[in-house]
């Protein structure tokens, strides 16, 4: 069994969801830390006709010190909410599935949940339904696993009985393959291979939200997402 473990981030882009592609069990780390500075936790690039749309969601941060990620509290005040979907509904307007999902994201910013965390995995959520995904997505909090760092890969395999945890390259220089193997569970590297799709408004610009490639290219975004996985996705087809 492949376990892979991810902050809940906002609109992930879609190297998020490869990585659950090739797992079996996928772990939502809502409990750990949330980042000082910049996160895509609360932020993403989406794209319109001048470029870049960066998208940030507000939380409530000063004066509470370090929080755990399903404490942060989104702040609803101001008209953030109404300014996300009026962006994006100008940004892609020409897009061609839009309206497909149109009603989730008026619905989405019309929920005002509390927690930062409830209202990302909304997002997260109905992107792998959309995207065929059928790994098991488990929320950190709810095995109350207490571990941190490269203890806590090792704890959430043993809890879940993987025999293989699935990082992303860029994180291998905080993990030590002789402790995974004399755990006796196997550590894989993963880089998400950049995606290239028809997209709006001139060059392409890559590793956008993955609602970029879903409003763009619909029923195909599967498809596109594991075109170039090289063998890494265990359910491909």
């Amino acid at each position: 069994m492949i376990l892979a473990a991810n902050q809940p981030y906002f609109s992930p882009f879609p190297g998020f969801f490869q990585k659950i592609l090739c797992s079996d069990v996928f772990i939502v780390l809502d409990t750990v830390q949330f980042p000082r500075g910049f996160t895509w936790i609360t932020r993403n690039r989406f794209k319109n006709h001048q470029g870049p749309l960066w998208l940030t969601v507000p939380v409530w941060k000063k004066g509470l010190g370090l929080q755990p990620i399903d404490q942060v509290g989104l702040c609803h005040e101001g008209r953030w909410h109404r300014k996300h979907l009026e962006s994006l509904k100008k940004g892609y307007a020409a897009a061609p599935y839009l309206q497909d999902h149109l009603g989730f994201l008026e619905a989405l910013y019309a929920s005002r949940p509390e927690k930062l965390a409830a209202f990302n995995m909304q997002i997260i959520t109905y992107m792998a339904r959309l995207l065929g995904i059928d790994a098991k997505i488990v929320l950190l909090s709810d095995l109350h696993v207490q571990a941190r760092g490269e203890a806590l890969a090792l704890e959430l395999c043993r809890t879940m009985g993987a025999s293989c945890f699935l990082a992303q390259r860029a994180a291998a220089k905080y993990l030590n393959p002789e402790v995974f193997r004399e755990a006796g569970i196997q550590l894989k590297l993963f880089r998400p291979p950049s995606l290239v799709y028809p997209q709006l408004w001139g060059d392409f610009l890559a590793d956008c939200s993955t609602w970029d490639l879903v409003l763009n290219c619909g029923p195909k975004a599967r498809e596109i997402l594991v075109k170039e996985m090289r063998g890494f996705s265990r359910n491909s087809s």
